[in-house]
């Protein structure tokens, strides 16, 4: 292996971390949430600062083998999606440490309903990430279309749930805060599958070329 394989397997494995650290946050904010566990949530966002240091060593880490190395083809297509995907990773561990912040604040509060769907939600958006992980280091495509295409799914239930709080506002003035903070929460849970998505959008084109 040379010198330049070497250097991809690292950014490749610093990549994984990242999201794997990406899916623990998303696991202790949907205990925060689901479980009203203020410990688990306070832990997801101390551990924010550990993703952004990843983000940070890896983007030098890529611009310094683009520049030593001078990497042609599938290895700078390689390089050059994992620099764009790092900002959607990062991005992703932001909106769970809001709905962790969102579960302290609910917490101290009586819950409007249960959290079957925002529950649902997360359990998507673990797996959304642990098939991504797949797709990276196997680089494996139908991984990379399977993780894209959930989603759809979290769409679904952002929808669902959304108009179910809607309803619970127009019928009794005393739940729109509560439910405010609620659809706030299921717009932080929509934007990091988006994120995770778009994690595997630029994994199908370092693997195959194409944009979606």
């Amino acid at each position: 292996m040379n010198a330049l394989d070497q250097e991809l397997q690292k950014i490749n494995a610093s990549t994984v971390r990242m999201l794997s650290q990406v899916r623990e946050s998303v696991n202790l904010a949907q205990r925060g949430l689901v479980e009203a566990d203020a410990k688990s949530a306070q832990k997801c966002i101390d551990d924010d600062v550990h993703i952004d240091k990843i983000q940070e060593q890896l983007e030098q880490r890529i611009l310094s083998v683009i520049a030593r190395r001078q990497p042609a083809a599938r290895d700078l297509r390689f390089l050059g999606a994992v620099h764009r995907a790092l900002s959607d990773i990062e991005r992703a561990g932001d909106y769970a440490v809001r709905v962790a912040r969102a579960s302290i604040a609910l917490s101290e509060k009586p819950p409007l309903k249960k959290y079957l769907d925002m529950d649902r939600i997360l359990t998507i958006l673990s797996t959304m990430i642990e098939v991504t992980i797949k797709a990276l280091t196997e680089s494996d495509i139908e991984a990379a279309r399977n993780a894209w295409v959930m989603d759809d799914e979290i769409d679904d239930l952002y929808g669902q749930m959304e108009r179910e709080l809607l309803t619970y506002m127009i019928e009794d003035a005393n739940t729109i805060s509560v439910a405010s903070q609620l659809l706030s929460v299921g717009r932080s849970l929509e934007r990091l599958g988006d994120h995770i998505e778009n994690v595997n959008e630029h994994i199908i084109f370092w693997l195959t070329g194409e944009r979606l």
